[in-house]
């Protein structure tokens, strides 16, 4: 019982934080670096026009800055919207765990990714022209996924969960896919609210689909362990016949 209450107590109080977080007005400068300038300039930018035809000019005539500066820091345009999914990693991070800790595996990162998505809110028309280029360019969309799972190893670090080794990868992949399928929900909203429910809704399927998955692959883990025990009897049972026919 005290369980359940600390979880709705925690489920609730992450709504009013959303709700809120949805609710807020762009956020302020990042910064007064020609870095930060630069990423604040192409966030604006893909509320304008689609991605594939934001120029390097564009951003750093948006930011204020010169072209120099912006190479100086960024290689493309695809590094620099990198940068905006780095900072947004290094804001989740940063965030008070403690009221999470006693909480169970599925709790722990479904507070993690809510977290993230309120993180996100203020960018909500970057990230829908984001989404939508990529649909329309698949050597984006491979870029993009890349960056999720990077993204997602930290998310699940940051739940505690191991994203190391073979099973991590999976986990990181798997992830990226699963919170692609919430931020399409979260889109979809007709106000703030909606989405929030939206989201909220895809996360909770989407992490008692990863429960299942993840023990389907620790099952597929344990297979090749046994085979391993049982082959050589087998094999041992192969030469013991091999031998009486020579000897017959």
């Amino acid at each position: 019982m005290a369980r359940d209450s600390r979880r709705r107590r925690a489920s609730e109080s992450k709504s009013d934080r959303m709700a809120e977080a949805t609710a807020a007005p762009p956020p302020p400068p990042r910064g007064d670096t020609d870095r930060d300038k630069a990423v604040d300039a192409l966030m604006v930018l893909l509320t304008e026009q689609p991605f594939e035809r934001i120029g390097l000019a564009d951003v750093a005539a948006r930011a204020g800055i010169k072209l120099s500066a912006l190479r100086a820091e960024f290689g493309s345009t695809l590094a620099i919207f990198a940068a905006h999914i780095k900072d947004i990693d290094k804001a989740v991070l940063d965030g008070d765990d403690d009221d999470m800790a006693e909480e169970p595996a599925r709790e722990r990162l479904f507070d993690v990714l809510m977290r993230r998505l309120e993180l996100m809110a203020p960018y909500k028309e970057a990230v829908r022209s984001m989404l939508r280029s990529a649909r329309r360019n698949p050597g984006l969309t491979l870029a993009l996924n890349r960056m999720a799972v990077r993204s997602q190893t930290w998310m699940l670090e940051a739940a505690g969960i191991s994203a190391t080794g073979p099973r991590g990868a999976l986990r990181a992949q798997g992830g990226a896919l699963m919170f692609a399928r919430v931020v399409e929900a979260w889109l979809e909203g007709e106000d703030d609210e909606d989405s929030l429910d939206l989201a909220m809704a895809a996360l909770n399927r989407g992490l008692a689909s990863a429960e299942r998955w993840d023990g389907f692959v620790s099952d597929i883990i344990s297979l090749p362990r046994c085979l391993i025990r049982r082959r050589p009897r087998r094999r041992h049972a192969r030469y013991e016949d091999d031998a009486d026919f020579e000897a017959a």
